[in-house]
């Protein structure tokens, strides 16, 4: 590796000396990832998906390159894999946007102690209201991104409540396991899709383990 790189797809094979370093709690968490990552009400190419859309949201690059891999091996279409993309940078923006709901009320010096309520997504107008053709844009964005395509509604759903669950948007939460739920998505699948998340978020931080030995050695 040379002294201005930090990423190379090569460091991933450094993370087998974390089962050297803490044996225990390495072989806890890679079972883990697979049981999550394993076929079930979720089929494993869909919970590939997943996994590349949530990948894309914590910005591990080490985590898109195994999980775009992994899907292509399994027949993921280019195509499938974009419109899964799309869907993470719908809900990652929409976070964004729905934590302005959150703002509004810190600009106008709310005493309420209730940070997350429903009620504020009353305030979404006054988002429009001051931007219109940029939350107009957005919204179109949004709901292209959502349409049914090579991936279906269903598991776009299933995709946006990962992410969600990654953004940690309660909103976002909400209105997306609701949606979820009027298209007959059961509670176990939408479990095994948080699942997912969870998997790919600590997965993120386990990747970058091998940033902090090359630097510890630096």
């Amino acid at each position: 590796m040379t002294n201005d790189s930090l990423y190379q797809k090569s460091n991933s094979k450094r993370l087998i000396e974390l089962g050297r370093l803490a044996p225990a709690t390495f072989k806890a968490f890679v079972t883990f990832d697979q049981l999550a990552l394993a076929d079930g009400l979720i089929p494993k190419k869909t919970k590939e998906l997943i996994a590349v859309a949530i990948a894309h949201v914590t910005g591990c690059p080490y985590c898109i390159e195994a999980h775009v891999s992994a899907a292509k091996k399994i027949e993921a279409s280019k195509e499938e894999v974009i419109e899964a993309i799309m869907v993470a940078t719908a809900l990652k923006a929409g976070s964004a946007l729905a934590h302005g709901l959150n703002g509004l009320n810190a600009f106008d010096d709310s005493e309420d102690e209730e940070l997350y309520k429903r009620s504020n997504m009353l305030r979404f107008k006054e988002l429009g209201q001051s931007n219109p053709e940029t939350f107009k844009a957005l919204n179109k964005f949004d709901m292209d991104a959502m349409k049914a395509g090579l991936i279906n509604r269903k598991d776009k759903e299933l995709i946006a409540i990962a992410v969600a669950h990654v953004t940690g948007c309660a909103y976002c939460i909400e209105a997306h396991t609701q949606k979820a739920k009027q298209l007959d998505v059961s509670l176990e699948e939408i479990t095994e899709a948080i699942f997912v998340a969870t998997a790919l978020k600590a997965g993120s931080a386990l990747a970058h383990s091998v940033n902090a030995l090359n630097a510890y050695e630096g």
